[in-house]
């Protein structure tokens, strides 16, 4: 939960926001990177509530429904502020689905193995010109984009890694 904590509490540092806000950015941006796919948003965002981490008020316009706005309140801001620190320091290594399928290579017909670590490089070169064209973007819109392109450099050299890995790979099986 402290990797969901930290992106729910970081979203709401920003502005408030309401649940339906939370979740499309999420799914938008943040879930490629941060690896976060929430089924259900309201549950982890009535916990944070209920840690005092949270206020809620409800809001109507017109004649949509009633949307549930989510602030920040101080206690939630020190546990954002701590939950930020120690990301910094965390010293677990990314887990690719990867590993676990190079580690059971052995089981698999080589021409099949050829053709699935093909198709990743495939799917991951696609992802990458996903993310050149969302930092070309991102580069001068607004105030958060400073922080999404150092993101968004951070993951296109991993991917670029993890090609480069992958095309070294094929040439030694």
């Amino acid at each position: 939960m402290i990797t969901q904590e930290l992106l729910l509490l970081g979203l709401l540092r920003e502005s408030p926001k309401h649940g339906y806000e939370i979740k499309t950015k999420i799914q938008e941006i943040l879930s490629l990177f941060a690896g976060v796919n929430l089924k259900s948003i309201y549950y982890p965002l009535r916990v944070l509530e209920k840690k005092g981490y949270l206020t809620t008020h409800a809001t109507k316009e017109g004649k949509r429904p009633t949307r549930h706005v989510f602030r920040l309140t101080e206690k939630g801001k020190l546990r954002f502020q701590e939950l930020l620190s120690k990301s910094f320091l965390d010293s677990k290594r990314p887990q690719f689905s990867l590993d676990l399928s190079l580690y059971f290579l052995r089981y698999i017909k080589p021409e099949i193995g050829h053709r699935r670590i093909r198709g990743r490089i495939f799917i991951l070169h696609r992802i990458a010109k996903g993310m050149k064209q969302l930092l070309k973007n991102s580069a001068s819109k607004n105030k958060h984009s400073a922080s999404l392109c150092l993101m968004l450099e951070h993951n296109l050299k991993m991917l670029e890694a993890e090609c480069k890995f992958l095309e070294g790979l094929l040439i030694t099986l």
